[in-house]
């Protein structure tokens, strides 16, 4: 199996994205391939470990994905590649629950066999520093806890004091150190981080970063980590990581992406792919449409309240989302696509702008976080997803609430959904109405090919009623 090696942390904020890029962009220089990971469903920090590589990085989730589904996605991406770097999530232990490390760093961790890095926060701290390591190591010995990074440090000697603490009292060497420099810091909005592909300084953050890593990293130690890595278990079955594009006269499915819809599993996209469907790509923001001979329209999630001016004065896209949804197309829509679907979008001024018009009430943005969270969701009805009946497992992640929309047991509600925690009350959400589906939820395909294989049904039944 690929070399590989886990970027952890303590706790969020500890600053994982900034040293896994700068990390992989090191690698990078050096000459080798590098596959890059994220723990859990994020969709921003892969932008900046995307363009550290040049190589799209993939979501490891072990929540949504079964262990050999998680592991053959893995074999997936890693074909060509000479190391694998992948990002944790939170804390080294947060997972889905409380009571067990489900769906965490540590257990991604364990089930790659992979050794772990400790970036650790050593601001305000000196012989301290070695007790969130000492804790890490001590709660579950089946973690491979190999080395840390310290992490705004206040000086080299500052860090050279607390690598040695955290040495003599937990035998874990030191494999690198950050200043405390914000030049090297990625901005945060409500979301999290700032995409990578929406900022023009990110190509020299990341060059900036890769530059340092190479200084103050013992990058050498590191690959042999990684190449020492016992191999887990193997996938039953390993599909190819790139497909062929479906043939000319295969169906064709717009999917919206720009800086307002980027929120998707790479995944989605190739298993449609493998399912026979063609992908083509168009940016609201833009002012661009799909055809009106598509078979379907794909809206991931993503800040179209940061858009709202240039989407509401898109009525070219909302024209053909309407002929479309005359004649049943499959439109497919994941929170901030669910967004716009509806009648408008009131942003935190309290300006409405109109939107596509397909789903009645308005998406309405809030300064608190509404929802996040592992979902386990039912079809109320069958969809372009599931069947009636059917469950599967999403996520939530979202500032806006959706208002004004039909009233319960209206028959329109999509999905009946409940969180991970034992004893939490099932709640209704999200439309579904003929070919139209959109609701909060995000949904990882790789959990069940059914999925990709259903929604491709639809659009190649859509693609067949456009033949004269």
């Amino acid at each position: 199996m690929t070399p590989r090696v886990v970027v952890a942390a303590t706790a969020s904020g500890s600053g994982k994205t900034t040293v896994a890029a700068g990390l992989i962009a090191a690698l990078r220089q050096r000459g080798l391939v590098v596959q890059p990971f994220k723990c859990g469903p994020d969709y921003i920090d892969p932008t900046y470990h995307t363009l550290a590589a040049q190589r799209t990085c993939r979501n490891l989730d072990s929540w949504m994905l079964e262990e050999q589904q998680l592991l053959e996605t893995f074999e997936r991406a890693c074909v060509g590649a000479d190391i694998a770097v992948i990002e944790g999530v939170m804390g080294l232990f947060d997972g889905a629950s409380w009571e067990d490390a489900r769906a965490s760093t540590a257990h991604l961790a364990k089930l790659l066999q992979a050794p772990v890095i400790l970036v650790v926060d050593i601001a305000g701290a000196a012989r301290s520093a070695a007790i969130g390591v000492a804790g890490c190591q001590s709660l579950d010995s089946d973690v491979q806890l190999r080395g840390v990074i310290l992490n705004f440090a206040g000086s080299e000697r500052h860090a050279q004091g607390c690598a040695t603490a955290i040495a003599s009292q937990v035998q874990v060497p030191t494999l690198g150190w950050l200043l405390r420099d914000n030049d090297l810091g990625i901005p945060e909005r409500h979301l999290g981080l700032v995409p990578g592909n929406e900022r023009s300084q990110a190509e020299p953050l990341i060059e900036r970063l890769a530059t340092v890593v190479s200084r103050q990293f013992d990058l050498d130690a590191i690959i042999t980590l990684a190449q020492h890595a016992v191999p887990p278990p193997a996938p039953s079955v390993v599909a190819p990581v790139r497909v062929q594009p479906a043939g000319r006269d295969a169906p064709v499915l717009a999917v919206a992406h720009d800086s307002a819809f980027s929120f998707y599993y790479p995944e989605n996209l190739e298993l449609l792919e493998e399912a026979g469907v063609r992908i083509q790509v168009f940016s609201p923001i833009r002012g661009e449409a799909p055809r009106t001979d598509v078979a379907g329209v794909y809206f991931g999630g993503g800040y179209p309240e940061l858009h709202a001016r240039e989407l509401s004065a898109n009525q070219n896209l909302w024209g053909v989302l309407r002929s479309l949804r005359e004649r049943n197309a499959p439109i497919y829509a994941e929170c901030g696509g669910f967004m716009v679907l509806t009648e408008g979008l009131v942003d935190l001024s309290g300006t409405l702008w109109p939107m596509a018009g397909l789903i009645p009430g308005r998406a309405r943005m809030s300064e608190r976080l509404v929802a996040l969270g592992y979902r386990h969701a039912t079809a109320l009805t069958s969809n372009l997803l599931a069947a009636s009946g059917d469950s599967l497992r999403g996520h939530e992640f979202h500032y806006s609430t959706w208002i004004d929309g039909p009233e319960p047991g209206s028959g329109s509600e999509a999905w009946r959904t409940r969180t991970v925690h034992a004893g939490a009350a099932e709640v209704t959400q999200g439309y579904s109405h003929g070919n139209l589906l959109a609701s909060y939820l995000h949904v990882h395909f790789g959990q069940d090919h059914r999925i990709a294989q259903r929604f491709a049904a639809a659009l190649h039944a859509s693609h067949i009623s456009l033949e004269p």
